[in-house]
């Protein structure tokens, strides 16, 4: 082989890594390089600006002991478990509904995955609006003549977190409406007639093989949906802010609050590798789910 077509062949095999590097190297430095780098901020001193002394994990004793992110972890529990069961159980009957090939079809999937193309910050405030009982459902329903009607859960401490629910189940279940739809649609319509030959109903066909087949498709939107839940941040900033009080504070406004609020910025740093540790918890298990799957495979 002459030189000139083994250099083109090197350069073949080379250039894929060439054109990918830049875009490695920008993900290298703006995610893996600043989490180390919040790592070490988390054991240090640091307040105001960034110290880069050794405490230990006295930034993480005192993040524990301190009752508001206690609250702040109480409610990601909350607003994940609420928000992950209906948006997950709803995009599956609408994407069961879809695959029916109603008529209406397209007109239905626009309308569902229309919430999709909002950004969290313009959903936030338009739900504020619609929970506000000045203007919204309340003013509304009182205006019609049910003057007793009250739907104030925006400023109930102990309702707010559901008003974030509401308004995340909204934005999300469009995403995994898609993500089932897409499921169905690969899944040979021969099994379905198979089973109706042997005189299994719609119901109990999509129950005992239908479903039971989404699992790689349920699995990806339980993780997806798991990761917005958890770093949700823009849809309570612009909903609650927080509030009432701290009740609908989140590990992620905790964070904010701590460093630029407070100039807590140990502890500010030291929330974030928690919640790192969360999103860790759920990511991991699925990629070694998946790992397993394609080596058993």
């Amino acid at each position: 082989m002459s030189a000139p077509t083994r250099f083109k062949t090197r350069l073949a095999g080379w250039l894929p890594r060439i054109v990918v590097a830049p875009s490695l190297l920008v993900v290298v430095i703006t995610v893996y390089l600043f989490i180390l780098w919040t790592g070490v901020i988390s054991l240090s001193s640091s307040k105001f600006v960034p110290v880069y002394d050794f405490v230990g994990l006295e930034q993480y004793e005192r993040l524990w002991a301190t009752p508001r992110w206690h609250t702040a972890v109480a409610n990601v529990f909350i607003f994940s478990a609420l928000f992950l069961t209906i948006a997950t159980g709803l995009g599956l009957l609408m994407a069961i509904l879809l695959d029916q090939k109603i008529r209406a079809e397209g007109v239905l999937r626009t309308i569902y995955l229309y919430p999709m193309a909002l950004s969290f910050i313009v959903t936030g405030t338009a739900w504020k609006w619609i929970f506000n009982p000045g203007f919204g459902i309340q003013k509304v329903v009182n205006d019609l003549g049910w003057t007793s009607f009250r739907f104030e859960w925006i400023t109930e401490p102990q309702m707010a977190i559901y008003t974030v629910v509401i308004a995340g189940v909204w934005q999300s279940s469009g995403f995994a409406m898609a993500i089932f739809l897409a499921g169905l649609r690969g899944i040979d319509s021969s099994v379905i007639k198979a089973a109706q030959i042997e005189g299994a109903n719609l119901p109990l066909i999509y129950r005992q093989i239908i479903i039971p087949m989404l699992r790689p498709a349920m699995l990806s939107v339980v993780v997806l949906l798991s990761y917005i839940a958890i770093k949700s941040f823009d849809l309570i900033l612009a909903l609650t802010n927080g509030g009432p009080g701290t009740a609908t504070e989140l590990p992620s406004t905790f964070m904010y609050s701590a460093t630029f609020r407070r100039n807590q910025m140990g502890i500010g740093a030291a929330s974030a590798i928690m919640m790192l540790m969360m999103v860790a918890a759920i990511i991991v298990p699925y990629l070694y789910s998946e790992l397993k799957e394609r080596n058993d495979g």
